[in-house]
């Protein structure tokens, strides 16, 4: 089975939903992935879902940043029966296998950070535009944008993952305090990482 990286873009953004308890009324625009099994980077625009749908449904493992209370929840309504967004590939896809690595940040220090941050301090990289850009990009149909802005933060995920995965650890900034954080991941049975940027 193959493990995926996934990261998403929304048509919208809590603003316009009235905020982040209606997360899920927000519609996705783009979703980046890494396949491990095939060792490539996969775009999928809305068009695509049906396709994207096949591809998770196969995964052992999710892989990303925030996922379990952004990009799953945001996701679901595509893949659910009976609504007007359904694809006809209908799954439950709170029941596949996950790994989101902020949730193991926050389970383990009690606090969040973001990708940028985390991604500067452990692979000296950030992140190329911040998500309410790529709500214009959308809105600006500029797909090339979008696509490369997408995969980019996909691949800083993976890359931190496949550190995580070599040495055991991230380090982990705090906000008020120059101390850096080691937060330790034990991480099994998925497949090798590539190399790293």
């Amino acid at each position: 089975m193959d493990t995926l990286v996934i990261d998403i873009e929304t048509k919208n953004s809590f603003a316009d939903v009235g905020g982040q308890q209606n997360l899920t009324s927000l519609e996705t625009s783009f979703v980046g992935v890494y396949s491990y099994a095939q060792d490539k980077y996969l775009s999928f625009f809305e068009r695509d879902f049906a396709e994207l749908g096949r591809l998770l449904q196969k995964s052992g493992l999710i892989i990303g940043f925030s996922s379990i209370r952004f990009d799953i929840p945001v996701m679901a309504k595509y893949f659910e029966s009976g609504n007007k967004f359904s694809i006809g590939v209908n799954f439950n896809i709170f029941a596949l296998k996950q790994f989101d690595i902020l949730d193991e940040i926050e389970t383990q220090l009690g606090f969040r950070i973001s990708l940028d941050i985390l991604a500067k301090q452990n692979l000296g990289i950030g992140k190329t535009h911040h998500g309410l850009e790529a709500i214009q990009f959308y809105k600006d149909q500029n797909w090339a944008e979008l696509e490369k802005y997408c995969l980019h933060d996909v691949k800083i995920t993976k890359n931190l993952y496949d550190l995580a995965k070599a040495r055991g650890y991230l380090l982990v900034p705090q906000k008020y305090s120059p101390e850096l954080i080691k937060a330790e991941f034990k991480i099994r049975d998925v497949f090798m990482p590539a190399s790293l940027f």
